[in-house]
């Protein structure tokens, strides 16, 4: 199977890239900065595109069997475009040569719920000063990028991952159709997720929640990794 991954280069592309090749599959690791990637492999073509651009996005995509994306920016003030410009460039591409199989990473906090294990201050402080405050560019854009997927006749998955953190191997973890009532997702299991997604054909045309439930870091401590950037 010939995959393209778009944000190879970002944490979890990278941990994607890898497990598709460990599979037996030809991939395409789409990044900016083909310099900066460091897997090498007789099946993997490093690709030098931007999702912005769509010749470049165009010239990926041809010959793709399934196309993947990873794609992830930091939360900013400023308005946030790469989701939703760069999924309208993919499905076109993917329109114009044929390729039917498309998986994106979007994130649990588009729609926002109560956990019940949460308590108070993360259900009503924690979450919507994240959710609409911190990352309300970001989320807005990946609620376009949802929106013009879900209109297409592609065969689309849009997953959803709670809190992203570390863990070397991949777990037991759960997928299910809608919420998946938990608030952590570790990167590898969300790489795992995808590949199946590619390789079964599963969920199609479903939004789909994917969460780790061992191992699980305490809110502090994926605060600290993530959000400030200390480990």
């Amino acid at each position: 199977m010939r995959i393209i991954v778009f944000g190879a280069n970002g944490p979890t592309g990278r941990l994607l890239t890898g497990q598709a090749l460990d599979a037996g599959h030809d991939v395409v690791a789409v990044t900016r900065k083909p310099a900066e990637f460091s897997l090498v492999h007789d099946r993997l073509t490093v690709f030098e595109g931007d999702v912005l651009h769509s010749d470049s996005v165009d010239t990926a995509v041809a010959g793709a069997d399934v196309v993947l994306s990873t794609l992830g920016v930091p939360f900013g003030k400023e308005a946030i475009k790469t989701y939703s410009v760069g999924a309208a460039n993919i499905v076109a591409a993917m329109h114009r040569h044929g390729a039917r199989r498309l998986a994106v990473v979007s994130s649990s906090a588009v729609d926002p719920q109560p956990y019940p294990d949460a308590g108070f201050f993360f259900n009503r402080v924690l979450q919507p000063y994240v959710a609409r405050v911190m990352g309300k560019t970001l989320y807005d854009d990946m609620r376009r990028m949802e929106a013009l997927i879900a209109a297409t006749d592609l065969e689309w998955t849009i997953v959803r991952p709670s809190g992203l953190y570390e863990l070397p191997a991949v777990t037991d973890y759960t997928m299910v159709e809608g919420h998946a009532d938990s608030r952590f997702t570790a990167r590898i299991d969300l790489a795992a997720s995808l590949l199946r997604l590619a390789e079964e054909g599963s969920f199609v045309r479903k939004i789909v929640g994917v969460v780790t439930t061992t191992d699980n870091p305490s809110m502090l401590q994926l605060l600290r990794s993530e959000a400030l950037g200390k480990h």
